[in-house]
């Protein structure tokens, strides 16, 4: 009973604050602020895109590439920061130097698929880290590991917005490929298509996602942002534009989630997002209508 008791206390004492405050102000209160508004921006925007790259890779059995290439993106990102261009290009050259790496030694080596990745992955990831050190460079570490809403501005937002639009409308226009890419590899290259190439666009895809996503998200957490909500839509929806469409909305869900919960908590927004991410899989899992634990016959 004590413990009932305290633990009732501890909820009313977390929900207090905002008790008397009407829900509309709760919810615009952070639009009051720039950060707030630049972070809500690019986290709808890294909501919509992450899960749209994401279905991609669940669908093709590749979701821990979305994991190698958020590590994978350091060394240039280092490099970039000491040369002092935009960290966006050195992330994008080091990300597709990477993808280029692992596909080289899936085709030219014995090596399997999985030892190339984990291989390039802390491979990459540690020279990024030691150039960080070797280099002196003055950066915020963890807040580019685990995202740090208060420094996102205005540039990131314009940035992820530009990126979005870019890799949205590639998605639309080259959908057929990729679709066809995505689920007979070996019939695409038998009709001709450029499957080389259409990997390497994948992965481009992939690291102008994470460049979008990484000042809310963190280079780190950004493939909690790229698999989860894809995931989740793929015990919803069968079709994989339905996929795409349904994994951005719970990927904004999410990200309007961790965020405010960031503000009123005072939590770093990166693993906020991620723990959204994560709720909105268990319900999902327990309550989808065709796969769900609990409903499913």
């Amino acid at each position: 009973m004590f413990v009932n008791v305290m633990s009732i206390q501890s909820f009313a004492l977390l929900i207090s604050p905002f008790a008397q405050i009407p829900i509309w102000q709760w919810i615009s209160e952070p639009f009051a602020l720039e950060f707030m508004r630049n972070a809500l921006i690019a986290g709808a925007l890294a909501g919509v895109i992450c899960p749209a790259i994401g279905c991609f890779l669940i669908v093709q059995r590749m979701s821990l590439l979305g994991d190698v290439m958020t590590h994978t993106v350091m060394p240039g990102m280092a490099i970039a920061f000491f040369w002092r261009i935009d960290v966006s290009i050195g992330a994008f050259i080091s990300g597709i130097g990477s993808a280029f790496l692992i596909a080289l030694l899936r085709s030219q080596t014995r090596v399997k698929v999985d030892a190339a990745m984990a291989l390039t992955s802390s491979s990459f990831f540690a020279i990024g880290i030691l150039l960080i050190s070797l280099l002196k460079i003055k950066i915020d570490l963890h807040g580019f590991l685990f995202g740090d809403i208060l420094a996102v501005t205005a540039t990131d937002t314009i940035r992820a917005a530009i990126i979005t639009l870019i890799v949205l409308t590639a998605i639309a226009i080259f959908y057929k490929q990729l679709l066809f890419y995505t689920f007979d590899r070996t019939g695409a290259e038998a009709l001709g298509l450029p499957v080389n190439l259409i990997y390497l666009g994948l992965m481009a895809g992939v690291t102008l996602t994470i460049i979008a996503s990484m000042q809310t998200m963190g280079v780190v957490l950004v493939v909690s942002l790229l698999i989860g909500p894809a995931i989740a839509a793929y015990l919803l929806v069968k079709e994989l534009h339905h996929m795409i469409f349904v994994g951005s909305g719970l990927g904004v869900t999410a990200s309007a989630i961790g965020l405010y919960a960031s503000y009123y908590l005072n939590l770093p927004s990166g693993p906020a997002i991620v723990v959204a991410v994560l709720l909105l899989f268990l319900l999902i899992l327990l309550f989808s209508p065709s796969q769900g634990l609990l409903t499913s016959k």
